[in-house]
């Protein structure tokens, strides 16, 4: 799945996911991420093996968000614009962390925190980070990928140390959610800044056409 702004062209899973895509029973696809329930939004975080997707999902666990599903993440899809997805059968509720081993969620943390089965709201890709690329660095464009022929909200976060993915995650979700409710935080400030640079910039520009805000100047005497 490539990311992408507006509709078009779709793809069969979310990008760094090839390794489990494949069509199941009763119309279910195998994706290789990790999905969890975080404020009501449900976010699944893909990327490659090893790049702390069940590390940032356990720290969001340990936070009071609910796991859904951890490695495989059975999806399909419910409606015109609407994606589902669950854990897989023995491995539901369980994460596998690396120097520690497989746990059981739910024993550890009650069940509290975790769920059977949520709505896809927002993807997230963990990336590692690379000096000289690019990254999103005001929000202003929603990029969406395609997950079963559905556009989804996504997002492309760099992975570095001293970065907390598990805070910025969570931001991400608080962020959707003011979204759903019609405040896009990030066109707001550039249409407040549009309108700053306008007023700040209208008395120079009548300087640069030769008329003076303060009038002529006069000569004494």
């Amino acid at each position: 799945m490539k990311p992408r702004s507006g509709a078009g062209s779709g793809s069969a899973g979310p990008a760094g996911a090839p390794a489990r895509r494949g069509r199941g029973r009763g119309g279910w696809t195998n994706v290789h991420g990790v999905f969890l329930d975080v404020s009501s939004v449900g976010i699944l975080i893909t990327g490659k093996s090893g790049i702390g997707k069940s590390e940032c999902a356990l720290d969001l666990v340990c936070r009071g968000h609910k796991l859904v599903a951890d490695d495989a993440v059975k999806v399909r899809r419910t409606g015109r614009k609407a994606i589902e997805g669950e854990g897989s059968g023995l491995v539901r509720h369980h994460m596998e962390i690396q120097g520690l081993g497989i746990v059981d969620i739910r024993e550890l943390f009650g069940v509290a925190a975790v769920r059977d089965r949520k709505r896809i709201d927002l993807l997230i890709e963990l990336v590692e980070w690379a000096a000289g690329a690019e990254y999103d660095r005001l929000g202003i464009d929603e990029k969406t990928r395609t997950l079963l022929g559905v556009e989804v909200p996504a997002l492309t976060l760099p992975v570095r140390p001293g970065r907390s993915i598990a805070t910025i995650v969570e931001v991400a979700a608080r962020n959707q959610l003011l979204k759903a409710h019609g405040v896009f935080t990030a066109r707001e400030f550039q249409q407040r800044l549009a309108g700053e640079i306008a007023r700040g910039t209208s008395p120079r520009v009548g300087r640069r056409a030769g008329a003076d805000p303060a009038g002529p100047e006069r000569n004494p005497g």
